[in-house]
This record gives structure tokens, sequence and C-alpha cells, in this order.
């Protein structure tokens, strides 16, 4: 019998899928770079890329000031333009076989394939020592969040998730504002999005569809079951579907809860419960409305989160004056005893309503420095040794992430969920604590 041979590679690979430490220290005082001569720039990053069609262009094109050394695409037809616009990078299909390949001339790496594939590729990266930069949310389920901020932690690398607007000047000024005490105390949050804008609660295809020429499609499963190719799930629809995607919340609830995650210290819920139109195992529902209520936190009171999708709407805020409206779209409402906030998606349009409230506060007193050149950029000089990133797994973006996908769990449960945050568990429920971690196809 030919004995099986266990390569660098596969080693490091079932390393990340268990969240089990590879035999590889992170490098320690990030001995890489060096300085030309006093007061100049550091060298450049050299960074892998592992998805580069969709959102993965715009994300290639974030970090383009450093070199770009490779580029990795299960679907070369997709990632075609990108591969034209950055000729020197090395091309890959098979992530694994790119980290085995080009281990030493890596520095960094940014993920932005579909949600269930961002664990395994984070994870191989961090464990060899690699900086990261991951779409949001930054994993498919709340355990991979949980693993993938420990690891970050224990290695020592320099993180950050794709939620662009945590470096906005917005984003700082509902921080601000709130604990400040403007608002007074905060009992209610409403937050909604006008996802999905693909198609959600279907059936399965019924038929398979040829795969196309230049994809992959085994490596685009990934570590997701086995089942046949068929364009309801590559190239755009794959949010909707359990397997691959997180739905409405998955895309946007990373954007539209950062703000105010954040500026109420919100942390882990005591429970969670949600309405939705669910009809099979499968796929994401048409539309949920998910409340979420935390604890006091300090002197902070209780706090009721309600998330809003498929089309439904947060009821009108008694603060907000004749003749205006809540925007469409996505957006988020903070409401204090003294005054309300009303702010888009990412925080850059907010304003404390009502009106007169506004001009009666003004601008809050600065607690925060404000970020230079935007999310990417303060994702590079942390990797070049500056201070960690704002949306830094271990400090913010797995916690945030995790809160975001508990939502998705008790749309799966059916039920009213009495979250364990030590325990990682559904007290209440323990049938939906498969929802917690799921199991992984080795492919």
């Amino acid at each position: 019998m030919k004995q099986k041979v266990v390569t660098r590679r596969s080693f490091l690979a079932k390393a990340a899928l268990g969240g089990a430490a590879a035999s590889f220290s992170a490098q320690a005082g990030f001995p890489w770079f060096h300085v030309r001569k006093k007061g100049t720039d550091l060298r450049k990053l050299n960074i892998a890329c592992v998805g580069c069609g969709g959102k993965g262009y715009s994300d290639i094109h974030g970090v383009a000031s450093e070199n770009i050394v490779a580029l990795c695409d299960v679907d070369f037809g997709r990632a075609s333009r990108v591969f034209q616009e950055f000729p020197d990078a090395k091309r890959y299909k098979d992530y694994r076989r790119m980290f085995e390949d080009l281990d030493k001339d890596i520095d960094a790496v940014v993920v932005s394939t579909p949600d269930h594939m961002h664990f395994p590729v984070a994870m191989m990266a961090i464990e060899m020592g690699k900086h990261a930069f991951v779409q949001k949310p930054l994993t498919h389920t709340v355990w991979e969040a949980r693993e993938l901020a420990k690891a970050a932690k224990k290695r020592g690398v320099a993180t950050q998730m794709g939620n662009q607007g945590h470096a906005n000047e917005g984003t700082r000024l509902m921080y601000e504002w709130v604990r400040s005490g403007a608002l007074g105390p905060v009992r209610e949050v409403h937050l909604y999005t006008d996802r999905p804008i693909w198609p959600q609660g279907l059936e399965r295809p019924p038929k398979a569809e040829p795969v196309p020429p230049l994809l992959e499609w085994d490596l685009w499963l990934g570590i997701a079951p086995k089942r046949p190719y068929h364009s309801g799930y590559h190239p755009f629809a794959w949010r909707g579907w359990w397997d691959f995607g997180c739905g409405a919340l998955g895309d946007m609830g990373c954007h539209i809860m950062d703000a105010t995650f954040w500026a109420l210290d919100l942390r882990a819920p005591e429970w969670i419960e949600a309405e939705s139109d669910a009809k099979n195992a499968d796929t994401t529902p048409k539309w949920s409305v998910i409340t979420y209520q935390f604890p006091a936190r300090g002197k902070m009171p209780p706090v009721k989160v309600v998330w809003y999708d498929g089309g439904k709407k947060p009821p009108r805020p008694a603060e907000l004056e004749e003749g205006r409206n809540i925007p469409n779209g996505n957006g988020q409402i903070v409401i204090g005893e003294k005054a309300a906030i009303m702010a888009s998606c990412y925080c850059s349009s907010i304003r404390i309503i009502p009106e007169k409230k506004m001009r009666e506060i003004g601008k809050p007193p600065r607690m925060l420095d404000r970020v230079k050149g935007g999310h990417y950029q303060e994702w590079i000089r942390a990797c070049k040794g500056g201070k960690p990133a704002g949306s830094n797994f271990p400090d913010h973006a797995g916690p945030l992430t995790e809160m975001v996908l508990l939502g998705n769990v008790a749309v799966r449960a059916g039920k009213r969920v009495a979250w364990d945050d030590r325990r990682l568990r559904c007290a209440n429920a323990p049938e939906a604590d498969r929802f917690i971690r799921e199991p992984f196809r080795v492919f």
C-alpha cells in the first residue's frame, strides 16, 4: 500500500481548517522591511490577493500602492480584467499552492472570496505569519470569527476587515456624540438595508448546468458541501445560499451595525429573536426583522437593537420633524433620551434629530484620532509596524462579526435564542448549535 505523503501545503491547510496552530511562528518585530535612510518610507509590502472578481477588484486597487505579487482566483474568466492590469503578478487558482510556492515572497494577503472561504484562506495566511485583510463578514460562522480573532492575536499579525466605513469621519462623530452624552442614555437602535438585491427564498435548482470553461468548480465550492454547478450560485447569487453566504445580514450588517456596535460597546447580546419568511434550510429568507437584546454595559443601560431587511423598515422616529422621511436604502437610527441620530450606512451622512437639537449640540468633543488615507492605508501602515487598524480581528472585527451572524442563527433556529457567549452556544436551543460551527468538506 502506497504511503500517503503529508506535504507542507496539506499540513498547513489542515491546521487552518481545524483552527490548530501550525508549527510556524509569526514574524517577530517585522524583520522583512527596512528603512532606506532616515525619513523615507518603509519598503512596499508584497501582497497576494485571493478573489479577483467582484469586490476583489476594488480591494486589489485599494492596496495597489504596494507590490501585488500574486493573484488567485478559481475563475480565470472573471479575473481576466485584474490579470491584465497586473501582468507581473503570478496567477493561481488554488490558494494553498500559492502559499506553498510563494511563502517567503508574501508579506500580506487580501481575501475577497465568497463568505464560506474567508476562514480557511485567512487562517492559513495567519498561521504562516502573513498580515490579513478580509472582506466582510469576516467569516461564515460565529465559531470561525472567534477562532480567527484568537489566531490573529496569537500570531501578532496586522489585520483589517473590509467594513470601510469604520475609517470614516461620521463613524467617529457617532462614537463621540454617544460617548459624550449628547443623546442621553440610549435604549433603542434601528438598522435597515435595501438588501437583498439577489434572489433569496429559492428551492435548489433541479438540474445542473455546464461548468464554465475557465472555472474550477470544486475549488470554488471549497469547504462547502459538494453540489453540481449552477449559475444561480456563481458568480453573483451565492449570498442567498446558506452553504456559501450569509444573506442580507452578512452583506450589509458589518457596515450598518459597525458604528453603533462601537459607540455603544455592544459585544455579546443576551438573546436574539427573528421574524422572517424562511421557507427551507437551503436558502436565506426574502426578508427578516431581527431583534438583539443587550445587557447594561458599565453606565450604559440595556439596549434593544432591531435589524430590518428585504423591504422592511423601522418605525418613524418621534424626533424626526414633519415633512422629513427616513432615507431609503441603508441606514441607522439611534434613539436617546435627549435626542436621536439618523445616519447613512457608512455614517457618511449623519445628523442629530430634530434639527433644532443638532444646532444646540453642535460638534462633539474630539475623543478619537482620524484615519489618514482611508481604510486600506490604515491597514498597510499597521502591516509596516504602525498602530493596529481600527477594524482589526481581535479587538473589533471578530466580535462585530459574531454579533452580526448571531442574527442568522436566530433566523435559522426559528425561535428566540438565549446566547451563552463564554461557551459559544445557544443556551436554550442546543439544536441550533449546528449553525454556530459547521463541518468542512475536505477538497
